[in-house]
């Protein structure tokens, strides 16, 4: 590796980018690949699908072997809201080896008794959301009920890298939540993003089943790509 391209790749790497590192076998030729950007060809499309993946390994283009070294930031998951869904939806996450932040300013609801190990802000949403390093590998869910905490938190998401943005509530909930962010400014297409409500449609009723449905929707939009 070129000093020039190992600076580049510790650049992108403290910004939280995701990036690969493609070498040519026969010649030791490199190329980094900012993942964050649209490819711009065959090989940039290989890439993404490794990175979705989170696999790094050779691959075959026009008679030649190229290896693609994957380098993901961690998958992020930041929950608006210590209510009791968010207690099983941290635990697993965490299994999961992703990052976990619980942000609610409601001090009796957000406390270590409750979330164990568990990284907690009780700032306001949108205040905790731009000190988190947010990037393409985190997903936002918000889980209150109340817009005076989801609506900051979703706006600040909107502007955001994140890939996912969820939020709970019945469809109707959501179709008032969507005029008051349209309301506020935001296309209706950029809207879209949030996925609302939140969770994979599988009949979820307690609170770990919630849990599963609104993680196994994460994992389908974080590996989109991978096909």
């Amino acid at each position: 590796m070129t000093p020039e391209t190992l600076k580049a790749l510790v650049a992108a790497r403290a910004e939280g980018r995701e990036i690969a590192l493609a070498t040519r076998l026969s010649d030791g030729a490199e190329r980094l690949i900012d993942l964050t950007l649209p490819p711009d060809d065959e090989l940039d499309v290989l890439a993404v699908r490794a990175a979705a993946r989170d696999e790094s390994g050779p691959v075959e283009l026009q008679g030649e072997t190229w290896f693609l070294n994957v380098f993901n930031p961690p998958v992020g998951l930041v929950i608006v809201g210590a209510v009791h869904i968010a207690q099983p939806l941290s635990r697993m996450a965490a299994a999961m080896g992703w990052t976990v932040t619980v942000i609610d300013p409601r001090t009796a609801f957000a406390s270590e008794a409750r979330f164990p190990g568990v990284t907690l802000s009780t700032a306001w949403p949108d205040e905790a959301l731009r000190e988190i390093a947010v990037t393409s590998r985190t997903a936002v869910v918000t889980l209150t009920h109340d817009p005076k905490l989801d609506d900051p938190a979703l706006r600040t998401a909107l502007e955001s890298r994140a890939f996912y943005i969820g939020a709970l509530g019945s469809k109707k909930t959501h179709a008032a939540r969507l005029g008051r962010l349209e309301a506020a400014g935001f296309a209706p297409e950029r809207l879209t993003a949030i996925h609302g409500p939140v969770g994979l449609a599988i009949g979820a009723r307690t609170p770990a089943e919630i849990a599963v449905s609104i993680l196994a929707d994460i994992v389908r939009a974080l590996r989109a790509n991978a096909r």
